[in-house]
């Protein structure tokens, strides 16, 4: 029978397809080095004689490269994280370092790695090797697959079998990131990227980076209806996309960046898959020179800034392009801001920001080769034409917006003869036909050069899905009938056209009832309620949207009173008409960047912000989980504003949630009348959500015919579990159940579940008391959320009767019922028994192994009358070992097992020159696991998550122990005994 493993069947499969693009396979044992060695130093000594003249005349110059290209491997050992090793590592690997080897000792380019003739074989020497050993100090770590460039070992993954239900491409990342890049940093500090795949899904991240923003790899269709690859060819679509030479060394020069994180860390950036797409077609649109526009739609939150900084990055090393101008063209100033912050983060050369109309005029009429950021009212007073050079490329954000007035136009006739390149984060509305006209290409399918939308960036986990849910509608603003009460005012009263526009302008009717007092107290008190209940005990923030700037200080009034004036702030923009009292809500640009990020800080009071028209665009705020909108929208602006809350947060937010106080969304597609077929799905409903909970559960409810809910105990249970006895139903029960189970967790804390309460805390008891502890790949077999979990926390105790006419099953009852002496105790009554008591121990693999047992029996007899003397005699000795593994277990309490395993196993780690005090570890271990777990954490993702958080700090934080197998065991042992 054929055996698949991790080597042969996802390991192996990636190594061939590496192969089959020209990379020469060599084993980890056979290629020439040490262990302890990062580099192929024979390889990179020839590697820089073959690429730098200079060494080729003098070798032993090599030598002098290779001690320098040491030390920073040597200075990584003592850093926590090598991305600051990594950082200075790729500046001698992309050609930025010089060394004094020309006449007279001037200084010359170090070549490490080829990147003009990258077509050629011979440049560059490539390698790919499987089981590679690393050996730093007594630590030794073994790479499952490893790509190397002229002896450099640039990429780094980590295969798991396909076949193994309960390892993913998480774990291969986990391992990467919290196991080698610690306890081994040397080795990544070469690193391009590294990826994990078990088979199913490919993603790959950089150094330093959490596992859950490694990204995936999709190749863009041109087809939407085609069938999406899965499996392992999906894996080999991420593998010829990705491990390809020419796009390792791409991803080298161009598609990573080093930045600064809030916290003042150094860390690297790598593009995401549609960002390295989208570069590429733009610059092979420049290179090819025919086509001059394009239109980019990526969605809002999934990247459009790095994208630019990656295109722009790319444009200026094209020596085609002779030292080209870039320009990066925005329509607002908090957008300026964003992008350039974007750009300054990522320490890109050559960059500049316009202050000034003259500023930019100076720049392009005297031809600066740089990096320009401009507002695009810059233009609107450019004198003719700036500058005719055909080497300029525009990237112009929120392209819609921009063609606004005359800015556009002037733009184009001050650079005629520029590439124009428009980028949105909206889909194009179908009425704005200009857009296309000035950006998208007749070239281009659908208009679009480069497209990736809500859908694909909420399938990659680049944002989250929206709800939204309208509230109060009994305040909503329905402008219809206010329209037509004005009619029937204006004829009853007789009023000229005159008459009427005058009348309208001072009753500003929808401003009016928008604005009025008791409408806005009204509704301030419904968002701190709503705030109360369903942000705050999830640890998230909020955003208000209201009409104008005297709605957010009435609305700060409210909110003052009700939430106390620290939980929130307002945020608006700076004008000559403003009230003097307003001018604490006007911050500059410093003070914005501070109340951001207080914003952003999960420990910070402030937890609400109020805005009318800042901070609806460009604005980053991961914890930001709801928006309240009571302000009318329309069609890019309203989709900007809500996808505000679409970042993704790990490891609670869902998704983001958009609270509608003006109807807005009543009809969301015919309002944005967007050319996406797919666009309604851009948020879903929370009423409509509401509405399909009931027959959700009385469809799951159905398969308990006659079963009476009200009974407790395993008298319920074994009703429960009879009516799902077969395979079939018990299947179409778990689906009926997780379609429960996903509705429930999307709307709880909502109030309207009370009266489901009950029954759906039923469900799931009966739903837990039947999910295989394997699931074995069945998808209806689902972990459950972390709020039903919360749920059935509160009721934890099962509830076993215990009264005088409850027998006592123990061993001297089943001996004397084995001989025939008892006659008072049904087969039913036994076999009720034996299911309790192996209820009560179900996270005890002994336990689960008599639970198959009985059911195993259940199934052989189902057939045969009950009165069958082998069944009951079977039913009798497993009663019989029920008995007896309890006793065994009240000798010895499962915890106290788990502890002389865990002393065990770390008694075996000492040795004379490192001696640890394992009973320290054991009672540290033992008392952080007691703190986190609650009753069946094994079978939940989140308690899983929790446990393994808990057992990785003690072990890797406090005693240092950063050996993966000792971690595993220890949890395998914890799982067992906790």
């Amino acid at each position: 029978m054929a055996q698949f493993n991790e080597a042969n069947s996802v390991r192996d499969f990636i190594r061939d397809l590496v192969q089959s693009i020209n990379v020469p396979f060599i084993p980890g044992n056979e290629l020439p080095r040490r262990a302890d060695e990062v580099l192929l130093e024979g390889v990179v000594k020839a590697a820089l004689i073959r690429l730098n003249p200079e060494i080729a005349a003098d070798p032993d110059k090599a030598d002098e490269v290779i001690y320098n290209l040491r030390a920073i491997l040597i200075a990584a050992r003592t850093s926590p994280h090598p991305v600051v090793a990594n950082e200075e590592f790729m500046s001698w690997l992309t050609g930025q370092k010089s060394m004094p080897f020309g006449p007279n000792g001037e200084h010359t380019t170090v070549r490490l790695i080829d990147f003009d003739h990258l077509a050629d074989d011979s440049s560059n020497q490539w390698t790919v090797s499987t089981e590679v050993t690393f050996r730093q100090g007594r630590v030794e770590k073994r790479f499952d697959l490893v790509l190397w460039c002229n002896g450099f070992p640039l990429v780094v993954g980590e295969a798991k079998s396909a076949t193994r239900p309960a390892y993913t491409w998480i774990d291969g990342a986990a391992q990467v990131h919290d196991d080698y890049e610690k306890s081994v940093p040397q080795f990544f500090v070469p690193n391009v990227f590294s990826f994990a795949t078990e088979g199913k899904d490919f993603r790959y991240g950089t150094v330093g980076m959490p596992v859950e923003l490694w990204g995936p790899w999709r190749e863009e269709s041109t087809d939407e209806d085609a069938p999406a690859k899965i499996g392992l060819r999906a894996v080999e679509e991420a593998v010829e996309g990705v491990l390809n030479p020419a796009a390792v060394l791409d991803f080298l020069r161009f598609f990573t960046i080093y930045a600064t994180d809030k916290k003042h860390r150094k860390i690297k950036i790598i593009a995401r898959f549609q960002q390295f797409q989208a570069t590429n077609l733009i610059v092979k649109r420049v290179l090819r020179g025919k086509i001059k526009q394009g239109l980019i739609w990526h969605f809002q939150g999934s990247g459009k800034s790095l994208l630019m900084v990656f295109t722009a990055l790319k444009l200026r090393a094209m020596a085609a392009l002779t030292n080209p101008t870039i320009l990066i063209v925005v329509d607002r100033i908090d957008l300026d801001t964003q992008i350039t912050g974007t750009f300054n983060a990522s320490d890109v050369p050559g960059l500049i920001s316009t202050d000034s109309r003259s500023q930019l005029q100076t720049l392009l009429s005297q031809g600066a080769r740089k990096i320009i950021i401009t507002t695009i009212h810059k233009f609107g007073e450019a004198p003719g034409v700036l500058d005719a050079r055909d080497n300029i490329i525009a990237m112009v954000d929120e392209a819609h917006r921009s063609q606004e007035g005359d800015y556009g136009q002037k733009m184009r006739e001050a650079l005629p003869n520029a590439f124009l390149f428009g980028l949105t984060g909206t889909p194009i509305n179908k009425r704005d036909r200009n857009t296309f006209m000035w950006f998208g290409s007749t070239e281009d399918d659908g208009g679009y050069l480069s497209r990736y939308s809500f859908q694909d960036s909420i399938r990659d986990g680049a944002t989250l899905p929206l709800h939204f849910e309208p509230r109060l509608s009994e305040i909503h603003i329905d402008q219809e009938s206010i329209d037509t009460a004005f009619e029937e005012l204006a004829i009853e009263r007789n009023l000229s056209e005159a008459d009427k526009t005058t009348l309208s302008k001072k009753a500003a009717s929808i401003e009016v009832l928008i604005k009025s007092p008791s409408r806005i107290a009204k509704v301030a008190a419904d968002i701190a309620t709503h705030f109360r209940a369903k942000v705050e005990p999830e640890g998230f923030k909020a955003q208000v949207v209201v009409y104008d700037k005297s709605s957010c200080v009435a609305y700060k009034e409210e909110l003052d009173e009700l939430l106390g004036p620290e939980t929130s702030t307002i945020v608006m923009s700076k004008s000559r008409g403003d009230s003097p009292n307003w001018a604490k809500w006007t911050p500059g640009a410093e003070e914005l960047a501070q109340t951001v990020a207080r914003f952003n800080d999960p420990a910070d009071p402030l937890k609400i912000i109020i805005v009318t028209a800042k901070l609806l665009t460009g604005f980053d705020a991961p914890i930001l989980f709801c928006q309240y909108l009571d302000k009318p929208l329309k069609e890019h602006t309203l989709l900007q504003a809500i996808t505000r809350t679409n970042r993704v947060y790990p490891p609670k937010k869902t998704h983001g949630l958009i609270v509608d106080y003006l109807g807005i969304f009543d009809d969301v597609a015919k309002s944005l009348a967007f050319d996406e077929k797919s666009v309604k799905q851009v948020v879903s409903n929370i009423e409509e959500l509401k509405k399909q909970l009931e027959p959700a559960l009385l469809d799951a409810l159905a398969f308990f015919p006659g079963v009476d809910r009200t009974v407790g105990g395993y008298e319920g249970l074994v009703q429960a579990q009879s009516s799902i006895a077969d395979d079939a139903a018990k299947d179409g029960f778990g689906l009926a159940y997780s379609i429960v189970s996903q509705l429930w967790e999307a709307l709880s804390p909502d109030p309207m579940l009370a009266p489901y309460r009950d029954d759906y805390r039923w469900l799931t008891d009966v739903y837990e008391s039947v999910r295989p502890s394997d699931i074995t790949g069945r998808l209806v077999w689902h972990a459950l959320g972390a709020k039903t979990i919360d749920l059935i926390n509160e009721h934890v105790q099962v509830e076993i009767p215990q009264g005088t006419e409850t027998i006592v099953l123990d061993a001297q009852t089943i001996e004397d019922l084995m001989q025939g002496k008892r006659k008072d105790i049904s087969r039913e009554d036994i076999e009720k028994q034996i299911t309790a008591r192996i209820a009560r121990h179900l996270n005890n693999p002994v336990f689960v192994e008599l639970g198959k047992r009985l059911n195993e029996l259940r199934d052989k007899y189902a057939d045969i009358q009950q009165s069958s003397l082998d069944f009951l005699r079977q039913l009798l000795e497993l009663a019989r070992d029920t008995v007896a593994a309890e006793k065994t277990m009240d000798e010895v309490p499962r915890e106290e097992q788990g502890r002389a395993a865990l002393t065990e196993l770390f008694e075996a780690l000492k040795t004379d020159k490192t001696p640890i005090i394992v009973e320290n570890i054991v009672n540290r271990i033992d008392e952080v696991v007691r703190a986190v777990r609650f009753d069946g954490w094994q079978s939940t993702l989140r308690g899983d998550q929790e446990v393994r958080q808990a057992l990785r700090k003690t072990l890797y934080v406090q005693f240092k122990i950063r050996d993966n197998d000792v971690f595993e065991k220890a949890l395998g042992y914890i799982r067992e005994y906790y």
